[in-house]
């Protein structure tokens, strides 16, 4: 058995990778939510309903090519966690303990929105 970096799939293809390939989707989904403060899963709830956002989820569970739980844990717990971090359009509020996700521990998140008029 190999030893294989933490953050790199079976695949070769990193997590740093798929938050490039995501960022685009998550960004312009991030823009046209309304209220204020959601959870990952919540984010993720809409992710699944939005086709480009889907398409681009599920191309990345097949760019890493782990099974499905494991394909998941990335997903949910480094790849769309460091997207949100990294976001102008978010602020990490905490973590949603009382969320079920079985494949990481949901934070969550408070939307900031430009006054510029944009």
């Amino acid at each position: 058995m190999s030893i294989q970096d933490h953050d790199t799939g079976p695949n070769g293809v990193t997590v740093d990778d798929l938050v490039e390939k995501m960022t685009p989707y998550i960004e312009d989904l991030l823009r046209k939510l309304e209220g204020e403060e959601f959870s990952t899963n919540d984010l993720i709830e809409i992710m699944l309903q939005v086709p480009d956002t889907k398409m681009a989820y599920d191309a990345a569970g097949r760019a890493w090519g782990e099974k499905r739980k494991q394909t998941k844990m990335v997903l949910h717990g480094q790849v769309i966690p460091n997207i949100l971090r990294h976001s102008e359009q978010v602020e990490w509020v905490g973590f949603a303990y009382g969320e079920a996700d079985e494949f990481a521990v949901p934070g969550l998140w408070r939307l900031v929105k430009s006054d510029s008029g944009d």
